[in-house]
């Protein structure tokens, strides 16, 4: 591991003051992650900031929407009770995401800004244009079972990792942070960036600027939602397939829907097509069925990973029939 300085800031405004002004700064939460990676020789930075200690622990529903600090754990959001009552999706998704040992060290800011599990990334050996721009991507004909059959490009397939930002997908939430500029609100859609020409350039964050916490609407669709994780095993596992679904229904029809996936994208994934092939109609096995053939149209499987397209699709009925049952 290279050597490094290490700091610890006492509030936001020194955290973002210390890594704004130094190009090789990094902030550690957790450090579940950053410590990996940094022993990988994968990251290297020369200044380390920490942020746990920062007064971004809150939990809590103000003004219609829940609020969660940056630094609280995963484990104590997973458990609150208002998480589990009436955004039943994020606690799913967190409880799935890894141990429990992970859970109670792991912060909600570290987890959305974790990286992909692509071993071309996590193997300084390999080429890797999220690593080393211009370097290739060895995942498009080599080893790619676990890579996206949506949003890739010819520089970049590798799978968006977080659990939490799928499921944070499906609730619309907001990612609220704090830069050299001042304080920014950007809606998760927005959040994370497409591979394109330039993977190494995973979300909307400037150097220097540190999320605070995110924002979620409390609504019907909160409440009547669900996360479904299918992986190789049981415990500590990243996904194949996820799916994160909220649905509300009247009249025996679909009122309103989100839709989100992991484990098939880039980036936490929202099919559209798939919301609009279900809203308005009953939710009956062809009505399913066919936000499954909207949801897979276009996507782009390659040698190892075909077996998403079918697995998906299959994921996405099973919680809609558990959210809904079946007409």
């Amino acid at each position: 591991m290279k050597l490094f300085e290490y700091a610890r800031a006492s509030r936001p405004a020194d955290a973002v003051g210390l890594v704004a002004g130094h190009p090789g700064a990094a902030f550690i939460g957790g450090g579940t992650e950053l410590t990996n990676l940094m022993k990988d020789g994968v990251l290297t930075p020369d200044l380390v900031v920490d942020v746990s200690g920062l007064d971004l622990t809150g939990i809590g529903v103000s003004q219609g929407r829940l609020r969660i600090g940056a630094t609280a754990r995963m484990g104590d959001v997973a458990e609150h009770p208002v998480v589990r009552e009436r955004f039943p999706v994020l606690s799913e998704a967190l409880l799935a995401s890894a141990s429990p040992q992970i859970r109670n060290r792991a912060t909600i800011g570290g987890n959305l800004m974790q990286r992909t599990r692509c071993w071309y990334f996590r193997d300084v050996g390999s080429a890797c244009n999220k690593r080393e721009p211009g370097s290739g991507c060895p995942a498009i004909t080599g080893q790619n079972r676990w890579h996206a059959i949506h949003g890739g490009s010819e520089h970049c397939i590798a799978v968006h990792p977080s659990d939490l930002a799928v499921a944070l997908s499906a609730l619309d939430a907001t990612v609220v942070t704090l830069g050299p500029d001042g304080r920014r609100s950007l809606a998760l859609r927005d959040f994370y960036r497409l591979p394109g020409s330039t993977p190494h350039r995973e979300s909307a964050l400037r150097h220097g600027e540190l999320i605070t916490g995110v924002e979620i609407p409390e609504s019907r669709l909160a409440a009547g939602s669900r996360y479904l994780k299918l992986r190789d095993r049981a415990s500590f596992e990243f996904a194949v397939v996820s799916v994160a679904a909220a649905l509300t229904r009247e009249r025996g029809r679909v009122r309103d829907v989100r839709l989100a996936f992991g484990g098939i994208a880039t980036r936490p994934w929202r099919s559209p097509e798939a919301e609009d092939a279900l809203r308005g109609r009953p939710l009956n096995r062809a009505t399913i069925a066919a936000a499954g053939r909207a949801l897979v149209q276009g996507a782009h499987p390659r040698e190892h990973n075909a077996l998403k397209v079918e697995l998906v699709q299959r994921a996405l009925a099973d919680v809609l029939e558990d959210l809904g049952g079946l007409e």
